[in-house]
């Protein structure tokens, strides 16, 4: 038996290239937030508050529709190839809201560009290619890549605005998403259990049975809330800064930057505390709060420049840890089997986010200004507070490899399934995967449970049968 006490280096290169992939895309958000509203008030057909949140909700709305399709089949196809497709998809929707000013075709546009919907298949590769142990770690990479990729959104949008304007900034994102495909096939690891023979796969849960389980739904209203919190302010923010700072729009980079700098500083010891010392629960609560607390800052303080500031940076410091912890949970509670379907809801859910906080983020700016949007935005996350406040505390695992020398059992199936059940069935084995090709066993086990590992040297055919 060994186990690895830090991330391996396929880990590493797994977690920063998948990473990579993530940024890539969300840069087709992120690089037209902080500018989308105040260029599109400039089009010819001057379109409403509401327009301007469909266009940039229209992308959640298509990515609510396939993300589940896309994490089941990727379930059943393969991770990257989904991806590939989902890339794909990305690109044209780019180029087609790059080649018009119209705002119906920019939505058009918009929505096509969700319809690449692979964040659930990303997520459940990463899931893949990580051990329990260090997935946390993986998906903080993730989330620290997206605040790094919001952060240069922020500080080159107005750069590239000046230089290529926003339909040459949609066409950049395009070939951007050409270039990940090369990523994909190149860089990103395939997972060692792709080709594991089917006869060790447990009969996948039902989707209703997703749907019901508690712990995965209020994980999934979280992100709901997240996103939708997170559209709904930036098409008032901008002018925000424009009026209480008297900042133009391609200045705005000056305060987004150092806040967003200054809220990873502290969004690193949050993270170690909560994995070090087993206070996940409570970070993570504690975040939520806080993002609460953000709502009602900004409502408070949204035309004073400083109180403007101090809300922003409230807010990224709880945006920042919850973005890292929500993938991680979503992927230690799902069921093994059945992991890019829970991610695939999960993504849905973030995708609803999207739409929605876009949707009526533009439709109460519209009727009353900034003050009814954080409204909003105040009352989803006092609803996800009290949902969290009554969470289960996922069990902390840790991963042991074994590789089994026995070959009369690698050419034995229903032996192995039967090895596999019994194995489960000692007390704190959590899962049990068998690497058919690779003829290595992997056994999750609580990290606070000893294990009877005399028994699996039993079942494996003795004290020679492992190593």
């Amino acid at each position: 038996m060994k186990t690895e006490q830090g991330m391996t280096t396929l880990e590493v290169r797994s977690s920063l290239s998948l990473a990579s992939i993530y940024g890539l895309r969300m840069l087709g958000m992120f690089l037209i937030l902080p500018i989308f509203a105040i260029y599109a008030e400039g089009l010819s057909s001057h379109p409403s508050a509401f327009q301007v949140g469909l266009a940039l909700g229209a992308y959640g709305l298509t990515q609510a529709l396939f993300q589940l399709p896309f994490g089941m089949l990727s379930d059943r196809y393969g991770r990257k190839n989904i991806i590939y497709i989902g890339l794909l998809i990305f690109a044209l929707g780019s180029f087609v809201a790059g080649y018009s000013d119209q705002i119906e075709i920019i939505i058009l546009g918009r929505a096509i560009q969700g319809a690449g919907a692979i964040s659930a298949a990303i997520t459940a590769l990463v899931a893949d290619l990580t051990r329990d142990e260090h997935r946390t770690k993986a998906m903080a990479m993730i989330g620290a890549t997206i605040g790094i990729t919001f952060a240069l959104s922020l500080v080159g949008a107005p750069i590239l605005n000046r230089l290529i304007g926003v339909p040459g900034i949609f066409i950049l994102t395009g070939l951007l998403s050409l270039t990940a495909i090369l990523v994909v096939k190149f860089v990103v690891p395939t997972p060692l259990n792709m080709n594991v023979s089917k006869a060790f796969k447990e009969e996948a849960p039902s989707f209703k049975s997703i749907l019901k389980n508690k712990e995965l739904s209020r994980l999934n209203f979280g992100i709901f809330a997240l996103h939708a919190a997170q559209m709904a302010m930036f098409i008032v923010v901008p002018f925000a800064l424009e009026t209480s700072g008297e900042m133009d729009v391609n200045q705005h980079w000056k305060v987004y930057l150092p806040v967003l700098l200054s809220s990873f500083v502290l969004m690193a010891p949050i993270i170690i505390v909560s994995e070090k010392f087993n206070k996940s629960k409570f970070i993570f609560v504690s975040s939520i709060f806080m993002m609460l607390i953000a709502q009602l800052m900004f409502g408070m303080l949204i035309n004073i420049f400083w109180g403007l500031v101090a809300s922003l940076f409230v807010y990224f410091v709880a945006f920042n840890v919850l973005e890292a912890s929500l993938p991680s949970l979503i992927s230690k509670i799902a069921p093994p089997s059945s992991k890019g379907t829970a991610i695939g809801v999960y993504n849905t859910c973030q995708s609803l986010g999207i739409f929605f906080g876009g949707l009526l983020g533009g439709f109460l700016a519209d009727r009353g200004g900034s003050f009814p949007v954080f409204s909003f935005c105040a009352i989803l996350m006092a609803l996800w507070a009290g949902f969290a406040l009554s969470m289960k505390v996922p069990p902390s695992l840790k991963t042991l490899m074994y590789v089994i020398k026995n070959k009369s059992l690698l050419k034995n199936p229903k032996q192995l399934v039967l090895v596999q059940n019994k194995i489960k069935k000692i007390k704190g084995v959590r899962d049990v995967i068998i690497l058919l090709e690779e003829g290595e066993l992997l056994i999750k086990v609580n990290k606070h449970e000893s294990i009877h590992e005399a028994s699996i040297f039993r079942l494996l055919g003795g004290s020679n049968g492992v190593s």
